[in-house]
């Protein structure tokens, strides 16, 4: 099981390609991390406009898409990014977990 909402909402939106995708080009274009992170917030928005924009067939559809393809070389990047810096990573899923899990919990994506 998963021992944090945060930890839930990490796992699922592994599938999600454009979410990391969206992630990266973030923070390639970060030139220092400070606090708070402007460039996150501005893509954490982005991240949960897209969730509640998006309709539930939607989510499935790019979910499908999603399985067993390799992680690009900008989602491996974002995902080392936000490995090396827990307090910008830990605020980018405060930010983002919500909303994301609220959508997939009324998607029926989740339990």
């Amino acid at each position: 099981g998963f021992n944090t909402l945060e930890e839930l909402a990490i796992m699922r939106t592994k599938s999600f390609v454009g979410v990391t995708t969206t992630i990266a080009l973030a923070l390639a274009a970060s030139s220092a991390p400070a606090q708070p992170y402007p460039i996150m917030d501005k893509i954490a928005a982005k991240v949960i406009a897209k969730y509640q924009n998006a309709t539930c067939e939607q989510l499935w559809q790019e979910k499908q898409a999603g399985q067993g393809q390799p992680k690009s070389a900008e989602e491996q990047r974002a995902v080392q990014a936000l490995k090396n810096d827990p307090q910008m990573a830990q605020a980018f899923f405060d930010k983002i977990a919500v909303p994301i899990v609220t959508k997939m919990f009324q998607c029926g994506m989740i339990p």
